[in-house]
């Protein structure tokens, strides 16, 4: 594992996006909340809403003693933003999605919907927010088979679009053939590795803390 790329004097907080959906966003965006003591913000949110992804965050790191951020925009489908919107004939509209404003000290989360590329309308996808709210990029990326490509692609996507990189988190089985390839072709630092759990609770978390410590106190969170 490497030093985290940025400079922590300048961060008051992180975007999470995916090479993929189900890739564990939540789970590390939870661990992150815990680790780097973080508000956290779900700009837009697909699926019922007991799969809502800021009651899990609140679950897993706390409850009340965790500030979170309310949606712009919540569908009820879980599908890509752009066609959950579409089944309810709205349309996600970019210019209506405000980074919150933090504290001074505060330290913000930002979790994506679904993977880098995900359209929100017939215009913007996901990158487009990630520039709007210029904050560095974390790529959560599986460990196993397939991962290389995947977030090789990523990384590619992100870096033509001018966003800063604030390094991968890989979730799985450690493998370190997969870890030292995207170190080494996608020139960018692994800055923790977290094992799958099947079934997460906030001890899940707290036992995590030691795994994201470097990274966060990379940021001078620790």
């Amino acid at each position: 594992m490497q030093d985290s790329p940025i400079k922590k004097s300048s961060i008051n907080g992180l975007f999470v996006t995916g090479t993929d959906t189900e890739v564990g966003k939540t789970f590390v965006s939870a661990a992150l909340v815990e680790s780097l003591r973080a508000s956290y913000w779900k700009p837009v949110q697909t699926g019922p809403d007991l799969d809502h992804d800021t009651p899990e965050i609140l679950r897993l790191t706390g409850g009340a003693d965790r500030k979170t951020y309310p949606c712009s925009y919540s569908f009820p489908d879980p599908l890509s933003p752009h066609e959950a919107a579409r089944r309810v004939r709205e349309t996600i509209d970019l210019d209506k999605i405000e980074l919150p404003s933090i504290s001074k000290n505060e330290f913000l989360i930002v979790e994506g919907a679904g993977g880098a590329l995900v359209p929100l309308n017939d215009q913007f996808m996901m990158t487009d927010l990630m520039v709007k709210v210029n904050l560095p990029v974390v790529i959560v990326a599986r460990s196993g088979l397939g991962t290389i490509n995947h977030t090789l692609l990523t990384i590619e996507a992100l870096q033509r679009r001018g966003i800063t990189l604030a390094g991968v988190i890989m979730n799985g089985p450690e493998n370190k053939g997969n870890r030292e390839a995207i170190e080494e072709y996608g020139k960018i630092s692994v800055v923790a590795e977290l094992p799958r759990c099947d079934v997460v609770t906030p001890e899940t978390i707290i036992g995590l803390m030691p795994r994201l410590e470097r990274f966060s106190a990379s940021l001078g969170r620790s």
